[in-house]
């Protein structure tokens, strides 16, 4: 008695040629998967660990400065002190100090009589609150910084006072130019 012929398995067949394409497409999606899962998170790390070290280089760079930094504070800084330093502003130049007690900082900026306005209004004053003659900041501060208000100028002063936590400015302003006036500002913050 013979038995009908049985079909093999497919398992057992010959692979065509369509499976090997199928399988060479899976390995290449198993390597681009594999490549992408760890390449990614990795070159992630390397420009976060980069952009990280640069930013303690620009800490230690500003932190080991003694004077005046001819630069713009950052916004932060600019937010943070309340310094609305007008956009086109020339000769700018900026100073931190910090301690346990009190945080300054102290900027100096060249603008228009527009931009004066600008800054008084966004630092909380005004210009009628310039009182003529005044230099508001003192000579411990200017001589942080070196600035000399001794000098001949036509110097106009207000301080800003706020609430703690909020940071005060005292603000002087050399108005012997009326159309590009001299902004000097130190502003303390008490934590």
């Amino acid at each position: 008695m013979t038995l009908p012929h049985q079909p093999t398995s497919p398992d057992e067949s010959a692979p065509s040629s369509e499976d090997r394409r199928h399988m060479l497409l899976r390995r290449w999606l198993t390597a681009i998967t594999i490549v992408l899962l760890v390449g990614i998170p990795a070159g992630y790390l390397v420009i976060s660990a980069e952009q990280s070290r640069n930013s303690g280089r620009d800490k230690e760079s500003e932190s080991s400065a003694t004077g005046l930094r001819d630069s713009w504070p950052s916004h932060m800084k600019r937010r943070v002190f309340e310094v609305p330093i007008p956009a086109k502003s020339t000769d700018v130049a900026y100073y931190e100090t910090s301690n346990w007690k009190t945080s300054r900082l102290y900027v100096q900026f060249r603008t228009t009589s527009a931009g004066l306005d600008r800054f008084l209004k966004g630092a909380g004053t005004s210009r009628s609150q310039l009182d003529d003659g005044v230099v508001t900041i003192s000579a411990r501060d200017a001589e942080t910084v070196g600035w000399d208000f001794s000098e001949g100028g036509d110097w106009a002063g207000t301080t800003h006072a706020q609430k703690d936590p909020r940071p005060s400015q005292d603000i002087t302003v050399d108005m012997t130019h009326l159309s590009r006036p001299k902004v000097y500002v130190v502003s303390t913050a008490t934590p």
